[in-house]
């Protein structure tokens, strides 16, 4: 029994949800979202409380119950409130820095790599050690912090790189001379 499936979503204040067939749009004071689900779930709004049922206990349906309920709370919370990743840069020499609308990230290759930030993602440099994404769609937050970390890994002997700012880099010990 999906656990996460059957918990209803207290729809908050000042988000419309409209459900158009299969099509979920989500409106909120920070911008709307429009998600495509799959026709066997049923999503019902009944005073400010949305819920989604399962047609039968199949496999394919138990798995696309509580996935279709975490997408709709997602959506709903990105337009309330939005959703933020911090990532920061440890290394001498790696750093970050806004160029008008571009983010330039030195992290010790022979070029800096420069990004162009994707509709409805904001980029904020802090510190020229610190990111910060912001956005509404949690899907696409985390899709784009995970490609800045990928620029440069952090690295396990000294710890240098690109790392989440709650993230814990295991360290290994080096090489010893006898």
């Amino acid at each position: 029994m999906s656990r996460i499936g059957l918990k209803p979503i207290e729809i908050p204040e000042g988000v419309e949800i409209k459900l158009n067939g299969t099509t979920v749009t989500v409106k909120g004071p920070k911008g709307e979202l429009t998600r495509e689900l799959h026709p066997d779930m049923k999503i019902n709004i009944e005073d400010n409380v949305l819920t989604v049922e399962r047609p039968s206990d199949h496999k394919d349906h138990r798995a696309l119950h509580g996935t279709t309920r975490s997408l709709i709370a997602n959506m709903a919370e990105g337009v309330s409130k939005g959703f933020e990743k911090s990532l920061e840069i440890i290394g001498v020499g790696y750093r970050a820095q806004k160029q008008g609308n571009k983010l330039v990230i030195n992290a010790g290759y022979s070029h800096p790599i420069e990004i162009d930030p994707i509709d409805g993602i904001e980029i904020d440099v802090p510190k020229n050690t610190q990111l910060t994404v912001k956005g509404i769609d949690k899907e696409l937050v985390g899709a784009v912090a995970a490609n800045i970390r990928a620029i440069r890994l952090p690295e396990p002997y000294k710890g240098k790189g690109i790392r989440y700012a709650n993230e814990y880099v295991r360290r290994k010990e080096g090489k010893t001379a006898k």
